[in-house]
């Protein structure tokens, strides 16, 4: 049995659209394959532990990630040599994420939270460095963006497999069209 380890973005949890599509589809068409979605916390250390406890748990286990769920896919790929699809990945997020320091809600259960420098600080020991194999890593990406510049990410992956799509935002609006292919080069 393979397992497909679900990693979500900031401010938003396992209840996001994306993983539900993808939780669905997986239950119709490939029962076989366990698809797990933790709850990872704004705090980047809880959050690269409970990753490692996953996929050492799950030894066949590969990754998808969105937004800073790709950074953090980014990371645990290259540590665990696994193959991950990263969708719309946030690049060097321990620098954009100034920005938002403050008072923060999650999307989905409204919980609120202060973001602090410490915790954005946490996110730069995950930075997963050269990539040593980039072709395990399928990065998608739409131009259209609106919260991050996909030419940020079409840099960083520039040696990995890559679809870009013209318009589109930051929640890949046709993210269910490509799950057959994700599951694809997750399992093959």
């Amino acid at each position: 049995m393979s397992t497909i380890l679900y990693l979500h973005g900031f401010n938003s949890s396992p209840q996001s659209h994306k993983t539900c599509l993808m939780q669905e589809w997986l239950s119709r068409n490939r029962p076989d394959i366990s698809f797990l979605t933790p709850d990872i916390a704004v705090n980047a250390a809880r959050v690269a532990d409970i990753i490692c406890e996953h996929l050492e748990a799950f030894p066949d286990a590969n990754l998808v990630g969105s937004s800073l769920g790709g950074f953090y896919a980014t990371w645990a790929a290259a540590r665990f040599n696994r193959k991950a699809v990263l969708i719309n990945p946030a690049v060097r997020p321990y620098e954009r994420f100034y920005a938002y320091l403050g008072e923060q809600q999650n999307f989905h259960t409204g919980e609120k939270y202060v973001l602090t420098t410490e915790m954005v600080a946490e996110l730069q020991p995950l930075e997963a460095g050269a990539l040593a194999r980039p072709e395990r890593l399928w990065v998608l990406l739409q131009s259209g963006d609106e919260t991050l510049d996909y030419r940020d990410a079409r840099q960083r992956y520039a040696r990995s497999p890559m679809l870009v799509e013209e318009g589109g935002n930051h929640a890949f609006d046709t993210f269910e069209l490509h799950i057959p292919a994700i599951v694809h080069f997750l399992t093959h």
